[in-house]
């Protein structure tokens, strides 16, 4: 939020509407672009589940 509505100067409601895509060229175009980042692999999805689980007793 701080970058988008501080640093980008966007308005609220145009904040909220962005897709992540859309926010991730926004600050590139800000700030420029670092490379593409590299996806999330089935084994780095499975490694966080385990050291984050889920907590059932939230209900």
């Amino acid at each position: 939020m701080e970058l988008g509505l501080g640093v980008l100067g966007m308005m609220p409601a145009a904040f909220w509407s962005l897709t992540p895509r859309e926010l991730q060229a926004a600050l590139a175009g800000k700030f420029g672009g670092k490379g593409e980042a590299t996806a999330l692999t089935r084994g780095d999805l499975d490694n966080l589940m385990q050291r984050f689980p889920d907590e059932s007793s939230l209900r």
